[in-house]
Order: structure tokens, then sequence, then C-alpha cells
């Protein structure tokens, strides 16, 4: 069952256990347990073997719909992102401009950007092109270095949905592309952490994007360029990986810059983003202020 980031109106932000339609919240039913996604994984079996005694009974309980759910890590060390990782996306980056990498293209989200999985998305003064991108996200379970493909699923801590808020006018003025990727609330994720143990085959669900109720985006990471376990094994050649790291795995077409004419979003715009088997996170484009 996932592990969730949650508030009431009279609590601050503790770990919950979902199930169902209920959330148990851990601070009552499995006091002894971390406080934060990131402890959590740092914990390893300890904390797992804890977590998975909780049950529907345990103290705790409330519906879910009563509470404020969080960024399930809100302050990774890292966030890093691929860039043209389905094939799809790659032929309509093409198309304006754009080089398809032979290599896999990594790019930083500043940790500054993330925010909630039902939080709003602000429309920057300063930008005229807001676009979307649904995507997987991978968080990392253990502190790793030189992981070999073969080996890369034994580090995953779970899986998240996660949406590549993108200010494409910002994102190709430099080659970097860190600032069009980085504004403030334009790395929401969620709803909640799904424990890699509960995912039968990561490479095997459906991504979907809706933009007002209207399907924009829809793949199965199964199209993916380089998979979850070679980018694992490619990133940690570099840097050692640490739990909470997120990977945002690439996104499929259907962006709104490659639209003809491209369509970007509007303040008062409602992106829901899905993963199957995850759950989804649902934002709404306001103005900055």
């Amino acid at each position: 069952m996932p592990l969730a980031l949650f508030s009431t109106a009279t609590t601050s932000p503790r770990l919950g256990k979902v199930i169902g339609d209920r959330i148990i919240d851990l601070a009552e039913a499995a006091p002894g347990l971390p406080a934060t996604v990131i402890e959590f994984l740092v914990a390893g079996e300890s904390a797992r073997q804890a977590y998975d005694a909780v049950n529907p009974d345990s103290p705790g309980a409330r519906p879910l719909s009563d509470v404020h759910l969080h960024a399930p890590v809100p302050a990774p060390e890292k966030y890093l992102a691929i860039g043209m990782n389905y094939s799809d996306h790659g032929a309509e980056a093409e198309k304006l401009g754009l080089t398809v990498p032979e290599y896999q293209l990594w790019f930083n989200k500043q940790v500054s950007c993330i925010t909630g999985p039902f939080d709003a998305v602000v429309l920057p003064k300063v930008s005229e092109k807001l676009d979307y991108e649904a995507e997987l996200a991978v968080v990392i379970g253990k502190t790793c270095r030189n992981v070999p493909r073969e080996k890369a699923r034994d580090v995953i801590g779970g899986y998240m949905v996660a949406n590549d808020v993108s200010a494409r006018d910002w994102q190709l003025r430099t080659g970097t592309m860190t600032l069009g990727k980085s504004f403030d609330t334009h790395g929401p994720i969620g709803p909640w952490l799904t424990l890699d143990h509960e995912v039968v085959d990561p490479q095997a669900l459906t991504v979907r994007m809706l933009v007002n109720g209207v399907e924009k985006q829809k793949a199965n990471t199964a199209s993916m360029i380089f998979d979850i376990y070679d980018q694992i094994a490619y990133l940690s050649q570099v840097m050692t990986l640490k739990p909470g790291d997120i990977l945002a795995t690439g996104t499929p077409s259907g962006v709104g810059v490659a639209k003809d004419p491209p369509a970007f979003l509007q303040v008062g715009d409602v992106m829901r983003t899905e993963v199957e088997g995850l759950g989804y996170i649902e934002n709404r484009v306001v103005a900055d202020t």
C-alpha cells in the first residue's frame, strides 16, 4: 500500500499508509517509524516490516478525502529528468529544430520547483509558453554508485506520478534547459510513493495527460528509448544516487509546444497526470501574483 505525506487542519505533515479510501496516520499506528519518506527509505527492511504490519484496523485511520496530500519527497537532494526519451516525442522535438541525442540527455529540475499533487501551478508573468509533460518518476531507495543494469531495480525505493511542467520560452533560450524546467511550483509530484515491491513491472505502465478533461498524451513506459534500469546505470557512473533522489523518466508525444499551432496552458486550465497503478495528480494553472 502506498506511503503518503499528509496533513489535516490540526496536524503538521506526517506519514500515512493509504489503504483503499482511508489513510492510517503512522505517528499513531507505528510511532517508531521515521517521520519522512527519505528517512523511511534509509531505515530499510526494519521500517518496511513495521509498515507492513499496519492494517485497516490500526489506530489513526481517517478518510483520505479529509486530508491534504503533500509532495511525498518535498526536499530530495537531486531531481533529475531525462529529455526526449520516447521515440515519438523525439520525432516531434525534431520538428521544432531540436536534435535527438545519441546518449541519455539529463537536466536538473531545481528541487525548489517541487509542489504537491493537488496544488496550483503558477503561470509566470515572464513566460507565455507554459507546457505540460506527463511522466513516471522513480525514487531512489538506497545510496548507490556504479550500479550494473541488472542490479538497478535493487536500488529503487518506489514510484510516483510527475508532471515536468515547462516554460518553453525559457527552456529554449539555452541548451541546459534548467531554468525553463525549474520555476517555482513547476514540479508537482505524488499523490504518494508506491513502493517498488508493489509494482510488478514499471516498464509496462500507461502514462496519460489530460487538460480540462481532454486527453493530450498517452503512452506505455515500454516505449522508453532508455529504460529505467539503463537510466540508473548511466547516472550512477557519474554521481552517487541517494535515497529520495527523483528521476523523471521522460514524456511521450503530445506536448503543447509541438501542436500545430502550439497550444500552451492558460490560467484556469486543469492538468490531470496519470500513471497506471500509481494514481493521479491534478493541478490547476493560476496567475502569478
